[in-house]
């Protein structure tokens, strides 16, 4: 997976371990992961929100591939389905993938077709990058 970069979109609120899991990982060469540990902190039909929805998009457009950590609350975020619905859209164009934390929780909406994997272990998540689906 090296020279690709991730964006990765997960449920600020219950699921941050995860994220830090993962920066954990970032020093496996396999991977080149970028974090921008700078989280919505403000409801997205807030008036700061398009502030937050600008730099969230410069960053997605400096990705190759959104990868969405899948909690149990992550299908109520409407953080994460803006991110999705974002990452499908023409100037973006994001290859997206899906990692579940347990294989029951339910997938947040736009995710149909994509990669999933149901464990959150690094051959996984590598395994569902390596076969993430074009949405355009």
């Amino acid at each position: 997976m090296a020279g690709k970069e991730v964006f990765v979109s997960y449920d600020h609120s219950e699921d941050a371990d995860y994220k830090r899991l993962l920066q954990a990982w970032d020093a496996n060469t396999s991977f080149d992961f970028e974090f921008d540990s700078r989280g919505p902190n403000v409801p997205i039909d807030s008036i700061d929100a398009s502030v937050i929805q600008g730099a969230l998009t410069r960053k997605m457009k400096e990705a190759d591939y959104l990868l969405v950590i899948v909690g149990g609350k992550t299908y109520t975020s409407k953080w994460v389905r803006w991110e999705i619905s974002r990452a499908k859209e023409s100037d973006v164009k994001l290859k997206i993938a899906a990692v579940k934390i347990e294989s029951y929780y339910q997938l947040p909406e736009g995710l149909s077709g994509a990669s999933v994997s149901s464990a959150f272990t690094l051959t996984n998540i590598v395994q569902a990058l390596n076969n993430a689906n074009n949405y355009y």
